[in-house]
């Protein structure tokens, strides 16, 4: 059975603009699979379809001018409207420039292009084809992708109503995805010894071809520590100087090789919401993994989450995904709020002038308490609204002006929409 992912309606949509559809994210996130049902779509409706990939030796000529390509669609399709795929990208020297000379020629073509993280996707491609593409970022399978392709996609129109009535499958679709995470290939092996394998070659080939690409080495033991000390501490603050002797790796060194960790999709930075300068911490981000099978890998505790003692922050991980999951429109990345005094609130969503406090509890809660931290954020400034995300638990109540929500981590949509 086929994993459907929710972003090819997106580019379904988006075939009929000129615009080139640039695909991108973390490698083995199933972008080429993507792509493939995309074609095979097109091809239902009688459209006139190619794919080419870089992965491909016996494609690999295509690519070696704009003529080559040029003749070989014209060789496919005429100089008739047609659909063209262009398949791991990154791996062109000088890809956005490559790109964007053809696109320049008007050819009746609507190109389709994927590529993996590179710095040359990530920054060159977009430089060069501004005004000229659209991205659509294809993260590995969200938590609602992951329980409809496990219940056949049942309850695909009322998977909500689904997880708050059945709680046992729920807790245990949640306790496997925060075990194994979403990449596609993990998900869909059947034992825990074909689920280590997988991920553990979908992490030795980001080091190999990802890494050793943008270092210019074939392995790093001091990036791979790095990772690892990342993987253990995520949602706590991330202090630079501390990480660096821990490793015995200078500042700068430190930097570069997080600025990579988030140029290829694998780790997120969060930075403090403040208002407040002198009573407020400032500086110091915090960061969390985009796939938590990843970072369990990274701390060697994938398919072993119940012997975790940090499993709150794991939890709180998965949260920051659910949350931008999300479609958040014109929205920033969630912030978090710490002060000098101790208070702290995981999340801060910020909505035009609202900041909405968001807090995330591992536990069944049996009635509405809040914590100070809360409190005082509330307190200081007035949220319109305030979220508690927990297991299960649901109730609203009001302190002072502002409305806390309790909300079980299904229903974590409902903070955009307030």
């Amino acid at each position: 059975m086929v994993i459907k992912r929710y972003i090819l309606k997106q580019l379904i949509e988006h075939l009929r603009n000129t615009e080139i559809s640039l695909i991108t994210g973390p490698r083995q996130a199933g972008k080429t699979t993507l792509m493939l049902e995309l074609k095979k779509n097109l091809d239902r409706k009688g459209e006139r379809t190619l794919f080419l990939s870089l992965d491909r030796e016996i494609d690999k000529i295509f690519f070696e001018s704009q003529v080559n390509l040029i003749a070989r669609i014209e060789s496919e399709m005429g100089k008739r409207r047609g659909f063209v795929f262009l398949d791991e990208i990154q791996r062109k020297e000088n890809a956005g420039i490559y790109l964007k000379g053809i696109f320049d020629m008007n050819l009746p073509y609507k190109f389709i292009v994927s590529g993996s993280g590179s710095l040359e996707l990530k920054e060159k491609i977009h430089e060069s084809l501004a005004g000229r593409k659209r991205v659509f970022e294809l993260k590995t399978l969200s938590f609602e992708e992951f329980v409809n392709f496990k219940t056949e996609y049942k309850y695909e129109d009322r998977i909500i109503n689904y997880l708050s009535i059945d709680t046992i499958s729920t807790q245990q679709f949640l306790q496997e995805y925060l075990n194994y995470g979403g990449y596609p290939k993990v998900v869909l092996a059947e034992t825990l010894n074909e689920k280590f394998e997988t991920i553990n070659e979908i992490f030795q080939s980001y080091l190999d071809k990802d890494i050793s690409y943008l270092l210019g080495i074939k392995k790093s033991k001091d990036f791979n520590n790095l990772v690892r000390l990342l993987a253990s501490q995520i949602g706590n603050l991330a202090n630079l100087s501390e990480i660096s002797n821990t490793l015995g790796i200078n500042v700068r060194t430190v930097k570069n090789y997080i600025y990579y960790l988030e140029k290829t999709f694998t780790l997120d930075e969060i930075l403090p919401f403040f208002r407040n300068i002198r009573s407020e911490i400032t500086k110091t981000p915090t960061y969390y993994f985009t796939d938590l099978g990843l970072r369990n890998m990274a701390t060697r505790s994938f398919g072993q989450i119940e012997l975790n003692q940090n499993i709150g922050f794991l939890f709180q991980n998965f949260v920051y995904r659910l949350l931008t999951d999300l479609p958040r429109s014109v929205f920033s990345r969630p912030r978090y709020w710490r002060t000098k005094h101790g208070s702290e609130i995981d999340f801060i969503i910020e909505k035009g002038l609202e900041s909405v406090p968001v807090d995330v509890k591992y536990k069944q809660i049996k009635k509405p308490e809040l914590t100070r931290s809360m409190r005082s954020f509330i307190e200081k400034y007035s949220p319109k609204n305030a979220f508690v995300v927990n297991l299960f638990f649901e109730e609203t109540i009001k302190i002072q002006k502002t409305k806390v929500h309790f909300v079980p981590f299904y229903k974590a949509w409902a903070i955009w929409q307030s």
